[in-house]
């Protein structure tokens, strides 16, 4: 099996020392597990809102060049042809010395797999995070009559954390229609995620991806909460594999104090 880690790492993060330590981290995990680390540090995709439908700010986009950092990690889906699996990890990622091998949780049929966040053992203040943000991105996407159920319940509705998903790449291609990444996120579909239209002026590819998920219907897989534990949020983050360091202004002088930060996992 021909497997790879894809990672993304632009502008000012190449600088930061958390970034530096989850990298790391995840260069020694794939040496461990003889698996590819790619790690993109150059914008390729650049996908940028229309100025005349956007709702986000010029600013969140200008800042960083004139294009949407939060999509370039979609530019893996052109890499499909040249592996049977391949996980998209954000860069705010450390992977434990002891963690296993991810991708012999992905050993079955599925295309895709990544981690629910309301099936992960939360504390109760994220609960109410939860569920009110996933109100607010995919109520109105939520259409079970046309086949789109993102299947509401007491903590709100489904939705997959992206920042660490897993491909079984033959699998999840067909999905693609052909496509390139550029060509997929350019999508009509995917117009008002992309120029963050309503209660998505700050969303990122995670909605994108979840919307896709529902409408096309891949087989998915919910994987293990311990492969994505959120660090302030997850009640046993000692048990994750992978800790994802996703709110930085929650971390030691945001996490740039890696010795405290862990010492805390």
């Amino acid at each position: 099996m021909k497997r790879a880690i894809y990672q993304v790492c632009l502008g000012k993060a190449k600088n930061s020392r958390l970034y530096k330590l989850c990298m790391d981290s995840v260069r020694d995990y794939c040496e461990r597990h003889d698996i590819e680390h790619i790690v993109q540090t150059q914008p390729k995709l650049r996908i940028t809102p229309d100025p005349f439908m956007s709702n986000r700010s010029k600013e969140s986009w200008q800042k960083h060049g004139g294009f949407l950092p939060i999509y370039e990690k979609e530019n893996a889906f052109d890499y499909l042809d040249d592996y049977d699996q391949l996980a998209i990890i954000d860069a705010d990622i450390y992977i434990r010395p002891d963690a296993p091998n991810i991708f012999e949780d992905m050993t079955c049929n599925c295309a895709f797999g990544a981690v629910c966040e309301r099936e992960m053992p939360i504390n109760e203040a994220y609960k109410a995070k939860i569920t009110n943000y996933s109100t607010m991105q995919y109520k109105g996407l939520h259409n079970p009559s046309v086949g789109i159920d993102f299947k509401p319940n007491n903590l709100g509705f489904e939705f997959f954390n992206m920042g660490m998903i897993v491909l079984n790449c033959q699998q999840f291609k067909p999905y693609l229609k052909g496509q390139t990444a550029e060509q997929f996120i350019k999508r009509a579909e995917f117009m008002d995620f992309v120029n963050g239209k309503g209660p998505w002026k700050w969303s990122t590819d995670q909605t994108m991806l979840n919307f896709f998920l529902k409408k096309y219907k891949p087989s998915v897989k919910h994987l293990d909460w311990r492969w994505n534990g959120l660090y302030t949020a997850n009640k046993n983050i000692e048990e994750c594999y992978f800790v994802h360091f996703f709110l930085k202004d929650l971390l030691p002088q945001q996490g740039e104090n890696i010795e405290e930060l862990m010492k805390l996992i």
